[in-house]
């Protein structure tokens, strides 16, 4: 299992204190540190089952700079943006094989156990 992770926010933080509980020491992806490629972006939104926009963080300030609110951008220039900008990306997120989740609330990783 890897885990989408940002050890500043607190949805992450216990979303992997949860897996811990459990036995379970994920790989763990500092995506901030080394965002995904736009390749892994697509690959990972395949295992969400979800739409690019569905991925977006969009409260944070990249989100109005680039205007990405625009309805008429398509899936590819939203997954440039966040790999370009990874604090875009919606976290955590825990994969396991074929599938993955968005652990908002935290507890829905444990969905993938």
């Amino acid at each position: 299992m890897q885990l989408y992770h940002n050890p500043r926010c607190s949805k992450s933080r216990g979303a992997l204190e949860l897996l811990r509980e459990r036995g379970i020491e994920p790989e763990i992806v500092a995506y901030l540190e080394q965002p995904p490629s736009p390749v892994e972006l697509k690959t990972l939104l395949r295992k969400l089952g979800l739409p690019a926009r569905a991925l977006l963080r969009t409260g944070e300030a990249e989100y109005a700079e680039l205007g990405l609110a625009d309805e008429a951008l398509g899936e590819d220039a939203l997954v440039e943006a966040m790999s370009r900008h990874p604090r875009l990306i919606e976290r955590p997120i825990l994969v396991a094989g074929d599938r993955a989740v968005i652990g908002r609330p935290p507890e829905r990783v444990l969905e993938l156990l």
